[in-house]
């Protein structure tokens, strides 16, 4: 197993990308002047609740304020009776909350009473008196002996629950405390902050990225971690000596003259990871389309006609895309609802193979999601924790031409929408002249093709309508004078 990070760093950002066996598997960006909040605490300031919706507004001290359901209260939590959200919390009440899930489009961020401290290979939850394990720890055997051994390490007196993560397989009784010992300290600086805190105030800050990749992406596959920055390299290498022993020696300091992305490829699929559409090497490709509710993918064979039959070409191209599309779900980080459209296949069998590989190339990644199999329609409906911006929302912006359709209005379209905006002048304004500033591709649609039609309005009104050439619109743009 040969897993790769690579980390670049500039003033203005940091990237992060993940290659497992030269190939870019993962992509993370984070920028100075808009760091993900998702794990910051905050002592906030109930603003409103809304009993009808179960939930309130919780004032963090950001533009907007942020949202916390009756579900995420801990203080609302009971088996025999869960207590409604007006009985817990009132207005203008100073709460100690966690965002969850950072602000996305034009909603706030998410919030929960329930706190939770990530240390490298534990997860302190200061309200809670469990111990949990990770789910991706099958084995029986070895779940009971991790709760037991955490168990004996966990000091006398000290309140709260955690959960066990994949990596406390490989780690020492040593590591182990070290990391109980981190949590709890922290959890007594934030608790003395909070106390001392009116709110709203933030009152923990999460690790930049390129620290949460020495905590949550290296694993004990990871062979080497890049750091193109000398400082950045330092202050990691610190932070791993005193916290992450085991990738201390794994983290080199990237000196080279070409640009580290550029010698790994990574910033050509970065580009890629921004296009709608993605080719498989069999000639087939895929077709996805975010929007604000749910993301589609599409698959189709293309040029793919390799099968000895027709069945055994979709039964091929489905396959292939099985694995492309759980890369691409983690290299553009997308989340919420997804609906995957294979190819058809009549045989129950092809489909159960597909399904089984879309699941086992899902097996690596972290995010928590469910799947569900082909419905009637032949669609594969499934779900990915969403907590930060996906890569498209990260770098891209709506088309300022097309609004975010992807489409524009033809010229000829733009051509007959100037016609009826010059009939409604012409019946509420008398002017000597009618005057279309328009782009160049609808000027020479009315010097050609509509010709007749500009004609036809200007003696139907009696008044000359002159054309102008306006080289900053676009196709849409167009604008009418009245002289």
């Amino acid at each position: 197993m040969s897993e790769e990070i690579l980390i670049n760093v500039t003033p203005q950002e940091t990237r992060v990308a993940v290659l497992y066996l030269g190939v870019v598997q993962e992509l993370h960006i984070e920028r100075a002047g808009s760091r993900g909040m998702v794990g910051n605490v905050y002592q906030g300031k109930v603003s409103r609740v809304l009993p009808g919706m179960q939930s309130a507004f919780v004032d963090i001290g950001l533009d907007r304020a942020a949202f916390l359901h009756v579900g995420d209260i801990v203080e609302a939590r009971c088996d025999n009776c869960p207590r409604p959200i007006e009985k817990v919390l009132h207005e203008g009440q100073s709460v100690l909350v966690q965002v969850i899930k950072d602000p996305i489009g034009t909603k706030g961020a998410r919030l929960s009473t329930q706190i939770s401290m990530a240390g490298r290979f534990l997860v302190f939850l200061p309200q809670e008196t469990r111990i949990g394990i990770s789910q991706k720890i099958e084995d029986e055997t070895e779940r009971e002996l991790l709760r037991e051994r955490l168990t004996r390490l966990l000091p006398e007196g000290e309140q709260g629950g955690f959960i066990i993560r994949t990596m406390a397989n490989i780690a020492d009784d040593a590591e182990l405390a070290a990391d109980v010992e981190y949590l709890y300290t922290l959890w007594d600086a934030i608790r003395a902050r909070s106390e001392n805190t009116s709110g709203p105030k933030a009152i923990y800050q999460e690790l930049d990225l390129a620290h949460r990749v020495l905590r949550d992406f290296a694993t004990a596959e990871t062979t080497r971690i890049l750091v193109d920055s000398r400082e950045t390299h330092q202050r990691l290498d610190a932070f791993a000596e005193e916290f992450t022993h085991n990738v201390h020696g794994k983290i080199n300091h990237y000196t080279a003259e070409r640009p580290l992305f550029d010698l790994y490829g990574v910033e050509e699929e970065i580009e890629k990871a921004l296009g709608r559409r993605v080719d498989l090497k069999s000639g087939g490709y895929l077709v996805v389309d975010q929007t604000e509710a749910l993301t589609t993918i599409d698959v189709n064979t293309g040029s793919y006609t390799s099968g000895r039959t027709f069945d055994e070409t979709i039964f091929k191209t489905n396959l292939e895309a099985a694995q492309a599309i759980a890369r691409q779900l983690r290299l553009r980080n997308m989340g919420g609802i997804i609906i995957l459209d294979f190819i058809d296949m009549d045989s129950n069998e092809h489909k159960q193979a597909v399904l089984a590989e879309l699941s086992k190339a899902l097996a690596r990644d972290h995010t928590r999601m469910t799947i569900n199999g082909f419905t009637s329609l032949g669609l594969v409906e499934m779900t990915r924790k969403r907590t930060r911006e996906s890569l498209i929302r990260v770098m891209c912006e709506p088309c300022p031409t097309c609004q975010g359709r992807g489409q524009i209005k033809t010229a000829q379209t733009v051509c007959y929408e100037i016609l009826r905006s010059i009939l409604r002048e012409a019946r509420q304004f008398s002017a000597r002249e009618f005057r279309i500033m328009a782009s160049q591709t609808v000027i020479d649609m009315y010097l050609d093709e509509e010709s007749q039609s500009l004609a036809q309005l200007s003696d139907f009104i009696g008044k000359p309508i002159s054309l102008q050439v306006e080289s900053i619109f676009s196709q849409e743009q167009y604008d009418i004078i009245l002289l």
